[in-house]
């Protein structure tokens, strides 16, 4: 964690191994579990694994952790919102009921059929 360091990292959730990341930095972890392959990094590494129990004992307060998470626009939600579907220079997904060739997938939304918006 980049200009983070002292501080506890926490997770809502399951920490697990990721190979892509060849060397672990020392770092304190808390989260709800850890897989073996990643509690075993982690301590090699010299951090160590806590969680929310021992947290609440160390900081009661929560100075000193920072809090990690997932990509918030990512829900699938998101697609529908914004300028409404067919508007121009709109890329907003529209609600439709399944994705073959008859539902708007026609006129205005592709140039071999007659126009594009």
């Amino acid at each position: 964690m980049d200009g983070k360091d002292g501080k506890t990292a926490v997770v809502v959730g399951t920490v697990t191994d990721d190979k892509r990341l060849f060397e672990v930095p020392k770092v304190t972890v808390c989260a709800l579990r850890f897989t073996e392959a990643a509690r075993a990094r982690i301590l090699k590494a010299g951090g160590e694994c806590i969680t929310f129990d021992k947290l609440a004992m160390r900081s009661p307060l929560g100075k000193g952790t920072v809090l990690l998470r997932g990509p918030v626009k990512s829900r699938e939600a998101e697609r529908h919102f914004g300028k409404a579907p067919g508007v121009p220079n709109s890329t907003t997904a529209p609600y439709v009921r399944s994705k073959g060739r008859k539902f708007e997938k026609a006129r205005g939304r592709r140039k071999s059929r007659g126009f594009k918006v």
